[in-house]
């Protein structure tokens, strides 16, 4: 019996969650990106290129990692802190994350985890939306959403295109100037047919020299097979749940669904005890992702129509 199967059995999944896994020892030092743009014929050779620039404007709502402190700020340090004490264990950069089910807070997960690396002296970090069917990342950010990865696994963008980096002038957003994001472009029918092409294999292989995390959002497993799919390129995954609304079987059948995967754990968002913690698990988290109305990144209130993937 699997120590993840023990602490699900032991909680049914109604209290802190995850536990710790090896990553990796050796962090390579932040540098300029180098990339050969697609658009550039192979004898062009290699260029050193600056990422472009994008004004986000972040929901309070959806990053609260983006604040000095709080309860939530707490448990994702927490989180980030056993990413990278398991990390001198095992050779893990490329974390998947997924859920079982729609709406149980993978990307708030997703988002939130990213940005507590980035901000807390962790390296640099690429936040990558893979979740093409119902993407939400590019929202929480106030970030544009094309051109993205689909348009890279569809060949009409090259790897510069799709790179976004922060270029908003609010000093706030200054805590994530390591930070950088791939949205997930347009819509396809083709979604599926997209991400078991070579190309996002061959896009991680080309990032993963240039940053020290590299986090990606995908869809629920259980709902379609896109994310067993993309896991085949990333290191490991981390699991999400939600607390009292995710059933025990469906979060066993998410782990077996990833057997073939390194799964680090699995973390319940949305906790309402998650001051308590617990050996078994990496911690809980608060947060509805999209709740009942959002904020601007101040804290000021609009009206939220948004639902979490």
């Amino acid at each position: 019996m699997s120590r993840i199967y023990e602490a699900l059995q032991r909680a049914d999944l109604e209290k802190g969650s995850g536990h710790q896994h090896g990553l990796d020892a050796a962090v390579e030092p932040a540098q300029v990106l180098k990339f050969i743009d697609d658009a550039q014929p192979d004898s062009a050779g290699p260029s050193l290129v600056d990422i472009a620039k994008q004004p986000w404007s972040p929901s309070a709502d959806a990053m609260p990692c983006l604040l000095e402190q709080g309860l939530v700020v707490e448990q994702f340090r927490s989180l980030r802190s056993r990413l990278l004490e398991a990390r001198q264990q095992s050779a893990i950069k490329t974390v998947l994350i997924s859920s079982g089910m729609p709406s149980e807070g993978k990307s708030f997960v997703a988002l939130n985890l990213a940005v507590s690396l980035a901000r807390d002296g962790a390296g640099r970090v690429l936040l990558i939306d893979a979740d093409l069917r119902r993407p939400t990342l590019h929202q929480a950010l106030g970030a544009p959403r094309q051109p993205g990865l689909s348009e890279y696994l569809a060949s009409t963008a090259g790897i510069l295109e799709v790179l976004q980096g922060n270029g908003s002038k609010d000093p706030l957003l200054d805590r994530i100037s390591s930070l950088t994001f791939i949205p997930a472009g347009a819509s396809m029918d083709t979604s599926s047919e997209l991400l078991t092409n070579a190309r996002m294999k061959d896009l991680i292989t080309s990032l993963s020299p240039h940053f020290d995390w590299i986090i990606i959002d995908s869809p629920p497993v259980l709902a379609v097979t896109d994310a067993v799919d993309i896991a085949r390129a990333a290191d490991a995954v981390l699991l999400v749940a939600r607390e009292a609304r995710t059933p025990f079987k469906v979060a066993q059948r998410a782990q077996a669904a990833f057997k073939q995967s390194a799964v680090l754990g699995i973390v319940l968002n949305a906790a309402k005890n998650a001051h308590h913690k617990n050996s078994y698990y990496y911690g809980s988290y608060y947060g509805s992702y999209y709740g009942e109305g959002d904020r601007d990144h101040r804290g000021n209130s609009r009206k939220n129509t948004r639902r979490e993937g």
